[in-house]
């Protein structure tokens, strides 16, 4: 049970940070809903992470290959706390989409980053337990999440339930301190000056990759088609909530917790 200390401290940090995304998403389209009323305004909520993530995700890889996993998550989790703990405190709602952005260019580069540190923390034959367990936590976060939302929504506001996530980031940037620093003995020759050269470099290897294994490509691309339309569907779920049913902030909420039942 030793060697699954970690894996499991591991994913506690996973489940809390997951519950505390569901939190935030939740609220924040609601408060653009409760401001704007126009289910554009949720749309180019949504349209924000696939930008951000292309224009995170281009040079990303490289800097994540050539630091220490483990800061790098850690200061992302508290950068993401301090942009989220600002949202109630904006004056207009260009500020917040502006801070939306970046914080989606945070989680576009957490998400490789914890995938890297993952490979490396989990020996070889007990990756396929931990995946099942991860899978797992992450379908709970699906129905704890909007639960606790609508929760929060019923005890306060949608700002409220805003700095539950910032508070929830800042428990799991505390969780991945206690992990072991699996970087500790990088080669200095891995430790390159970050240049436009170096990236050129990586886009290569990318490329050739794909060439080389174009059943993976084809699964990968297919994956992400199917994310897009996914989103495009989530965009027009409060909206419709909202608008068409009529039903409160909290009852939103528990019904998001019904489609995390079904997950």
């Amino acid at each position: 049970m030793s060697r699954w200390k970690y894996p499991l401290i591991l994913l506690g940090g996973i489940g809390i940070s997951n519950v505390g995304a569901w939190v935030y998403l939740i609220a924040l389209n609601l408060i653009l809903l409760n401001e704007t009323g126009s289910p554009l305004a949720i749309a180019l909520l949504y349209i924000l992470r696939p930008i951000a993530t292309i224009c995170s995700n281009a040079w990303a890889g490289s800097i994540i290959d050539r630091v220490n996993t483990r800061l790098l998550m850690m200061g992302l989790d508290v950068f993401r706390a301090i942009c989220i703990a600002l949202i109630p405190f904006l004056p207009s709602l260009i500020y917040v989409y502006v801070l939306a952005f970046i914080i989606n260019m945070g989680s576009a580069i957490f998400q490789p980053t914890s995938m890297v540190y993952m490979t490396k923390l989990i020996p070889e034959k007990d990756r396929q337990r931990f995946n099942a367990l991860r899978s797992f936590i992450n379908s709970c976060g699906s129905l704890i999440g909007p639960a606790i939302a609508g929760i929060l929504f019923w005890m306060g506001t949608p700002y409220t339930a805003i700095h539950m996530n910032a508070v929830a980031l800042f428990c799991s940037a505390l969780i991945i301190m206690m992990l072991p620093n699996v970087d500790s003995r990088f080669e200095e020759t891995e430790r390159k000056r970050f240049t436009w050269d170096l990236i050129k470099n990586d886009f290569r290897v990318v490329f050739n990759f794909s060439k080389g294994d174009t059943y993976v490509t084809k699964i990968y691309l297919l994956f992400s088609g199917t994310t897009i339309f996914m989103s495009a569907i989530d965009s027009l779920e409060a909206s419709f909530a909202k608008g068409v049913l009529s039903i409160s902030d909290t009852n939103y909420g528990f019904i998001l917790s019904v489609f995390g039942t079904g997950i």
